[in-house]
């Protein structure tokens, strides 16, 4: 502790030294123990004096206790404001010192500015002089000057961002998290308020509970659109449950048992309902998300567009920088112009504010620029006009692509709640899918001469541009509104889905009932819908591309659930079969996750369609293609082995079809459904899929191999001959020298699969839905297979001899 004092001589050393540093170490015991001295305030200021220079305090404790004594209850706050001003002209070099790249000032620092506010009680003192309005008995509340509360604010921030541990503080402080809401209401105010509740509920141990806000729903429709698109940052954190890591890598046995424990509706789902009972929100969203910009002209836009993301990385900032391009330059309450530490501590009210590339003096530079006059007679003409006509375009769509990722990830949350039906219903009704797809080619999807753009993986911790943050965000959002939903054929326009009528009269099959019911009047409007354009884009991308992943996963929710012949015909025909082989097999393609994102499309996509494979037999037409094919299949299992369920299934169902011609000419001349026709290549995959899982390793991304081999499981029982490939798994284990290894563990397997699904109906549906087979004749498969009756050539116990039987061992308990 004694560092943090600075350098003394030898001879120094002794009482004196050792008084201060009882100083430090009195104010520090008093954080922990709640006893002994609170703040400077405290100390004779002849002593705070005394030890300032030596201990390089910077006569922050005098200026705290300046602020105190000029603070209290019915005192004139203008004097106050002086200090803490005085206080902030410091913090904030500092403060600005962290957000930039360059931070060694400020971590090489002895003892930094806002330690030693902290330390001293001045986050205290600032707390209870935010909150003083609260603590009077008179029905009139006093109203605090919103100068002064924009610096409490902002010095608040700044401790934030540069002491450790000051965040957390504030975040146990229910009544002052709450208290902020509060200041939300007054414009002035609002960005300081919204950047500071922000980092606090980041670090808030218990998700805040909406409901408990005064007055919530008033709160919000207050705000105007741009500060709603801001406060969408805030609902980010409380709408969505913990992230405790990448959800796919979470067991299920973990979940399972999580689950059991919280059975009653977590903070983020309650909060969830309390949004969608504010009246207007979800429409006013769809507004936002759908909302046109200008568009921006010129050869060198997207360079532009790429120099200022760079540069500014927030929506918050953004909203600083367009407030400061619209108002005329403010004045303080002593009739003073800004100077250039008050217009740097409001571009500090962003965490994100990272000048990437830039050194402090360009930064002070271009902020000096943005907000002061100049004495030069060029630059004074030029600043006599107002600075919005001086914003790059590509700025302002910059920040208009910002406001609308906070929107869309907002409504992908609330889309995948519980309460998804009645959010689809509004989204539906506010025309959120035909106003996204007006905006496609203006906005989402602008067409640029780069051609080789590949952006990061989306497993990887990286800083996205916001265009690319943008395109994910809608991507996601896609993919959640069609996934398993009738409102699917919202993604189209009136003549597609004339089109998928035709399909389904041309083949002499029904239409789907969602089709029939879908309501023409909230469909895409224009030449092309929504997933038409997403298809034009998608065969466009670079092989590596990771909008490749998104693009392909969007497009497989819209083919999830029920199998319908007239959609995989309508994507057939727009050469999307074709499109995945080529990245398959042609492309060079060597992301995994683009790779299994392919796969499960064209699972999807050729699934029980004989046309759709006969399409790859065309495609495929040589020993090389279909070697090649094959290899990607087999280099990871866990990723293609959906595809291969949709082959075992579809040979199943065309195999009862040989009174068709078309279906018997495709069986005997397809090389995918003739290679597994052969028992022995099942027997293959149905091996290393059961090998490959246990149930302490199943998670959500690799659950799909124990119903992929239980797939073929029950086709073989259907058929008679479970019994021969049981025999088989035992022959297999015998042959490896592991006896007992693979049937003791698919037994396991078997009996987590009976917890896991017999008590969600969901999966259960999506499981009938998925195979065409009846859910219970999953159940009747896995009881037999799991019956303890030695006897029966059913049941995995008969074909794992007595000394490697180990099967009441209970591995399933939490």
């Amino acid at each position: 502790m004694a560092t943090l004092l600075g350098c003394e001589s030898p001879c120094t050393r002794g009482k004196r030294r050792n008084y201060s540093s009882n100083i430090i170490t009195k104010f520090t015991a008093t954080k922990i123990t709640g006893q002994g001295f609170s703040r400077g305030t405290q100390l004779p200021g002849g002593l705070l004096q005394e030890r300032d220079k030596r201990a390089k305090w910077n006569g922050i404790p005098t200026l705290l206790q300046k602020l105190y004594e000029s603070s209290h209850p019915n005192s004139d706050l203008s004097h106050a404001h002086t200090f803490l001003k005085l206080l902030l002209s410091q913090l904030s070099v500092e403060a600005m010192s962290f957000v930039t790249e360059d931070r060694k000032t400020a971590q090489e620092s002895t003892f930094p500015n806002t330690y030693t506010f902290d330390l001293f009680g001045g986050v205290d003192l600032l707390v209870e002089i935010l909150m003083r309005p609260t603590l009077t008995m008179q029905k009139k509340k006093p109203k605090m000057n919103d100068d002064l509360v924009k610096d409490c604010l902002s010095v608040l921030y700044n401790c934030c961002i540069c002491t450790e541990g000051v965040t957390k503080s504030l975040a146990a402080r229910d009544d002052f998290v709450l208290f902020l809401f509060t200041l939300m209401t007054n414009k002035k105010t609002f960005l300081q308020t919204a950047t500071l509740i922000e980092d606090i509920l980041g670090v808030k141990k218990e998700m805040i509970q909406l409901e408990g806000i005064p007055n919530l729903s008033g709160l919000v429709q207050s705000f105007d659109q741009q500060q709603l698109a801001n406060f969408c940052r805030i609902l980010s954190v409380t709408i969505s449950e913990p992230d405790v890591g990448n959800d796919d890598k979470h067991t299920l046995l973990a979940k399972n048992a999580q689950q059991k424990r919280n059975a009653s509706p977590s903070r983020a789902e309650v909060n969830q309902v309390t949004l969608l009972s504010i009246p207007g929100f979800i429409e006013r969203l769809c507004k936002l998300a759908t909302r046109k910009v200008s568009e921006a002209t010129g050869a060198n836009f997207l360079q532009e567009l790429e120099d200022w993301y760079t540069w500014l990385d927030n929506a918050l900032v953004l909203d600083a920088l367009m407030q400061m391009a619209t108002e005329e330059p403010e004045q303080s309450s002593t009739g003073e112009k800004k100077g250039i530490y008050d217009t740097a501590n409001s571009w500090l009210h962003s965490r994100e504010l990272l000048i990437i590339h830039l050194d402090m003096f360009f930064c002070f530079s271009v902020v000096f620029f943005l907000s002061s006059p100049t004495e030069s007679s060029d630059e004074s003409s030029l600043a006599t006009s107002p600075l919005r006509h001086r914003l790059p375009q590509s700025m302002k769509i910059v920040h208009e692509i910002m406001y609308k990722v906070e929107v869309l990830y907002v409504l992908c949350v609330l889309l995948m709640g519980r309460q998804r039906n009645q959010v689809h219903k509004m989204l539906a009704e506010f025309r959120l899918i035909p106003g996204l797809n007006n905006l496609f080619d203006k906005l989402i999807w602008r067409k640029y001469t780069v051609s080789n753009h590949v952006v990061h993986g989306q497993n990887e911790n990286c800083d996205c541009s916001p265009e690319i943050s943008f395109k994910i965000q809608f991507l996601r959002l896609l993919q959640s509104f069609s996934d398993h939903h009738e409102n699917k054929y919202l993604l189209l326009n009136s003549q597609e889905l004339n089109e998928l009528s035709a399909i389904s009269m041309k083949a002499n099959i029904p239409e789907v009932e969602a089709l029939v019911n879908t309501d023409r009047s909230l469909v895409c409007d224009g030449k092309k819908g929504l997933l038409t354009r997403l298809l034009t884009v998608m065969k466009r991308e670079p092989p590596d591309s990771s909008f490749r992943f998104w693009q392909a996963r969007a497009v497989e929710s819209f083919l999830r659930g029920a199998t319908s012949y007239a959609d995989q015909m309508f994507l057939l025909k727009r050469g999307l079969l074709e499109h995945i082989l080529f990245c398959i097999i042609d492309s060079g393609c060597t992301s995994r996750d683009v790779l299994q994102s392919y796969f499960d499309l064209l699972g999807e996509l050729m699934k029980f369609n004989i046309d759709a494979f006969k399409r790859f037999n065309k495609y495929v037409n040589t020993p090389e293609k279909f070697q090649m094919f094959l290899t990607q299949i087999n280099s990871s299992l866990v990723d293609s082995n959906m595809l291969v369920r949709c082959i075992v299934l579809s040979l199943d169902r065309f195999e009862s079809q040989t009174e068709d011609v078309k279906v018997v000419e495709v069986l005997s001349e397809c090389c995918l459904l003739s290679y597994m026709a052969r028992v022995e290549n099942r027997l293959s995959f149905l091996f290393r899929l059961v090998n490959i899982i246990n149930v302490q390793t199943l998670t959500q991304e690799n659950v799909s191999c124990l119903n992929t081999s239980l797939v073929i499981l029950m086709l073989a029982r259907r058929k008679a001959k479970l019994p021969f490939y049981l025999n088989a798994l035992r022959e297999k284990e015998y042959a490896e020298k592991y006896p007992g290894c693979l049937l003791n563990n698919f037994h396991n397997l078997l009996r987590f699969w009976q917890r896991h699904y017999l008590n969600k109906d969901k999966d259960s549906t999506c499981l009938e839905n998925s195979s065409c087979i009846p859910f219970s004749y999953w159940k009747e498969t896995v009881s037999v297979l799991l019956g303890s009756d030695r006897t029966s050539l059913c049941a995995i116990a008969s074909y794992i001899d007595e000394p490697f039987m180990d099967l009441d061992r209970d591995l399933l308990e939490d």
